[in-house]
């Protein structure tokens, strides 16, 4: 029997088509430029382009005093490995930092975690060797593929934000969640397909992720 599997404890309908966008608002010249490599969470997959991850985090950020360019680096269906397979090339001069929120299509896959992880790992590496700052978003894994595929997925971004020194988010959907629960109308902040978050939900993880990104920006105007 096929086994139901989820995306950040929320149930998958339907499968997002791989695609690629590099969004980002005209800000003024000396602005800071943060590359967000995803997956179909970042990219705004069945959302009008205003009311993606990478705009409203935009509109966050500028309400919040900081002129920064978020450069929308999402790929809709795409793995750990795909953000490997061009991170170098995604990374031009004129990057001044990363979020990298990946993993959860792996792990709707059932992909062994050793294999997300040795992609993240590379992944981190590479911003490493341009000395640059970098806030890790993770996932969390359901109890779909039992508890020891959960726990080896879970410790994933921990461990690595530790060996990095990165910047750890730890799971992008915990400002749907109230604490560690789901709540009853999650309905009302998700789209149709039970995967990604309609506008008001990405709103809810602006504002949770905000923050986090401000503790990024810090890091550049530490350097």
């Amino acid at each position: 029997m096929a086994r139901s599997l989820t995306y950040g404890g929320f149930a998958p309908l339907s499968k997002a088509a791989a695609c690629l966008t590099f969004l980002a608002a005209p800000l003024p010249a000396s602005a800071l430029e943060i590359l967000a490599l995803g997956d179909s969470l970042t990219q705004g997959y069945g959302l009008p382009a205003p009311d993606g991850l990478v705009p409203q985090l935009q509109g966050w950020l500028t309400a919040h005093g900081h002129e920064v360019s978020i450069v929308n680096g999402g790929v809709s269906g795409d793995t750990t490995a795909g953000g490997l397979s061009r991170v170098a090339w995604s990374l031009t001069p004129e990057i001044d930092a990363m979020i990298v929120t990946l993993g959860g299509n792996d792990m709707m896959r059932g992909i062994d975690p050793t294999t997300a992880r040795s992609n993240l790992d590379g992944i981190l590496a590479e911003a490493q060797s341009r000395d640059l700052p970098v806030l890790l978003v993770g996932m969390t894994a359901p109890g779909n593929f039992g508890p020891d595929y959960k726990a080896q997925f879970d410790s994933i971004y921990p461990e690595l934000a530790e060996k990095y020194g990165t910047l750890l988010f730890e799971d992008f959907f915990s400002g749907l969640r109230d604490g560690a629960e789901v709540p009853a109308n999650l309905g009302s902040v998700m789209q149709a397909d039970g995967i990604h978050p309609s506008a008001e939900g990405v709103k809810m993880v602006v504002a949770a992720l905000g923050p986090s990104v401000e503790a990024l920006i810090g890091r550049i105007d530490g350097d």
